[in-house]
């Protein structure tokens, strides 16, 4: 009897307990699942956009059987070991199997490693792992945000989890011409291994992962938007910039930084109300001992053409005025021991259970009426992962499961609170800034920031790679802490270099967003609600010295001049899911060159960025992609693409290039 058969256009194998389905999910792309369950789970988790039939040719012999969708094709042996290939034959994919079960395979092997294994938890589901036969000369792209410089991933270990600063986006990029989604939502890590690549669930019921193929990184980047969703698009104040500092402690105090970035005539878009501007977490309100008239702030603001965002945190102390109504619902997370206190910063709270439908609708109607429905569009949903103050995931329980098993769809469905909320009030255009993400989120209209980052150039190296890997890991919204969070003194000479590094930097970010922890820390002001959570040192654009200063002012300018051109990337991004800054290899993947460079990127595709990520640089080398003329921004002189010049970069220039074809004036 055949362990091999066809039902409607996805091929099935069962062998012993596993059930394992091969199914198209899109044009080029096959979806895989998995499972030792009496039924397969029916999740769509990340692959939750309805997606074009596809006709499927199946083939089935007695010891293999094949499936082709368009340019993927997938062959699983009678034994079970799967492989993918491009349209060329050339492998994409190869299942690790080392076994003894067909002594005529080159894996036959004493070793007994089995490429899919479900290892049971007594009394539980299963402990998953996927391997498969690792290229050496792969580069590994996406994945999301992780502290750490590497672009190319390959080699590296990733946790598959979410924590502050990190957001765990499981969607890879590969230079042999595949994307590759992870579609499962459990703690866990991947090794791209110089031998074996391997993924690691600690539990789970299924094996579930996407693939597919293409001719280039944009096909490939635009298939994976297509199975998981796009942006909205970015509404007018996101293509400016935003002011904001932990933290403006009163309404007069942020009025007066508003007013004096109008009295400077300077650019600003939007301006942001930071945490504990609320009496208790989980209150979801104005403190009006500090914020007397919202109201009429709200309006000020508007009549200045500025926005406002304010900062939810999903924490909720015992002492909020919510907290015994959503515990006695049951929209609070869980503990499986101890006491049910998750993070006692400024008191004792417990997250909202974003997983549960009924709690998010309780959060966004609290939302609703005390900031909505005063004409508050924009949101900061910070504390996204959610930050916990132990990281012991085996110990968190939400609606749909337990931490281990879901726990990173968590910011996703954080997101979605905020997202449907708004557009049931009408709303279009929805942008919120998250510190965290899962595959999918960007459909919920999140805008990821990298975290609370050291302030130093080691940290602005790294948020190079982690924006360059989220828009690959299919999230074209990011951005930083111009500066850094935590630390600098504005009054700093090295601080200062810091800063305007950063903020050259960040002008060419999707959103160009300052904020930080200033040291020293102002005094108390007030005594009751959030008050004890002080605020920085000040941070606008004249708080780090004169010659900053108007090395701002001339960045804030050309964020200004290139609105026209942000638009249309932004267009990009919502219609095919096209990274707003991209790797060189993205726009140019014949160039071999371009997909060994690291420190450069482009904004858009006409605009070239090479950032000065080291302290003291005054020179750097850059390399220009190979079939174009570059036209140096500062002198105005062309260079023949291909070659890596010298380029001198004083403190007032980052080294800038754009297509010699390119009418775009950043000057």
């Amino acid at each position: 009897m055949s362990c091999f058969r066809k039902e409607g256009n996805k091929l099935v194998f069962r062998y012993d307990a596993e059930k394992l389905w091969i199914e198209p999910w899109g044009k080029n792309s096959f979806r895989v699942r998995s499972t030792k369950m009496a039924e397969m789970p029916l999740e769509d988790w990340a692959l939750s956009e309805s997606v074009e039939k596809c006709v499927t040719d199946i083939t089935i012999t007695e010891k293999l059987a094949t499936i082709v969708n368009g340019k993927i094709k997938a062959t699983i042996s009678n034994y079970g070991r799967m492989t993918f290939y491009n349209q060329k034959g050339e492998v994409l994919l190869d299942e690790y199997i080392r076994n003894r079960l067909d002594l005529h395979a080159d894996y036959c092997s004493a070793l007994g490693i089995e490429a899919r294994e479900f290892k049971p938890i007594p009394g539980g589901d299963y402990e998953l792992s996927m391997r498969f036969v690792s290229n050496p000369k792969e580069k590994i792209y996406g994945m999301g945000q992780y502290q750490q410089p590497y672009l190319d991933l390959k080699g590296v270990d990733l946790e598959l989890a979410q924590r502050n600063s990190q957001a765990s986006v499981p969607f890879a990029l590969s230079s042999l011409g595949y994307g590759f989604l992870w579609n499962n939502p459990a703690v866990g890590r991947v090794t791209f291994g110089k031998n074996i690549t391997t993924w690691y669930a600690m539990s789970s019921k299924i094996l579930d992962y996407w693939i597919t193929a293409g001719d280039s990184p944009a096909e490939i980047e635009e298939a994976y938007a297509g199975v998981t969703g796009k942006v909205p698009m970015m509404p007018e104040y996101g293509l400016g910039f935003w002011q904001c500092k932990l933290r403006y402690q009163t309404q007069e105090e942020l009025l007066s930084i508003a007013r004096e970035y109008k009295r400077r005539k300077l650019p600003i878009d939007v301006i942001v109300i930071d945490y504990f501007h609320w009496p208790t977490q989980g209150d979801w309100k104005f403190d009006l001992t500090y914020w007397p008239d919202p109201d009429a702030m709200i309006a000020e603001l508007k009549e200045m053409g500025i926005e406002l965002m304010v900062s939810i945190w999903p924490t909720v102390d015992y002492r909020s005025e919510n907290f015994q109504e959503m515990k006695e619902n049951g929209y609070l997370i869980r503990t499986d021991r101890g006491f049910r206190i998750v993070m006692p910063f400024q008191g004792n709270t417990v997250h909202y259970d974003a997983t549960n439908p009924e709690a998010r609708d309780y959060v966004w109607n609290k939302a609703k009426q005390n900031y909505y429905d005063k004409g508050i569009k924009l949101f900061w949903l910070d504390e996204a992962e959610p930050e916990y103050s132990v990281y012991d995931f085996d110990n968190y329980r939400y609606h749909l499961g337990p931490n281990v098993q879901i726990g990173n769809v968590y910011p996703k469905m954080y997101a979605k609170t905020f997202y449907d909320g708004m557009k049931a009030a009408g709303q279009e255009n929805i942008v919120n800034l998250l510190r965290c993400a899962w595959a999918g989120s960007q459909k919920y209209g999140a805008l990821v920031w990298s975290g609370d980052i050291h302030s130093s150039f080691f940290s602005l190296r790294n948020q190079l790679a982690a924006g360059l890997n989220m828009g690959l890991a299919g999230i074209p919204w990011f951005t930083t802490d111009i500066g850094g969070f935590h630390g600098g003194n504005p009054d700093d000479p090295k601080f200062r270099e810091l800063l305007v590094r950063w903020f050259q930097y960040g002008t060419f970010c999707p959103v160009m967003r300052l904020h930080g922890e200033r040291q020293p820390m102002k005094p108390q002001y007030g005594t009751t609600g959030g008050a004890t959570c002080l605020s920085g040192a000040d941070n606008e654009v004249w708080s780090f010295g004169e010659e900053a200063y108007e090395i701002c002012k001339e960045y804030l300018q050309i964020r200004e001049n290139m609105r026209e051109y942000t638009r249309s990337l932004m267009k990009e991004a919502h219609e095919k899911g096209t990274p707003v800054m991209r790797t060189l290899f993205y726009e140019f993947p014949q160039d071999k060159h371009t997909w060994e460079v690291e420190d450069e990127f482009l904004f858009g595709s006409d605009v070239l960025v090479a950032p000065i990520l080291y302290e003291n640089q005054r020179q750097r080398e850059v390399y220009l992609p190979a079939g174009l003329q570059w036209k140096h921004i500062w002198t105005g002189r062309t260079y023949t693409g291909g070659l890596t010049i010298s380029v001198d970069a004083p403190i007032e220039q980052i080294p800038l290039f754009i297509k010699e074809e390119s009418k775009l004036k950043i000057r």
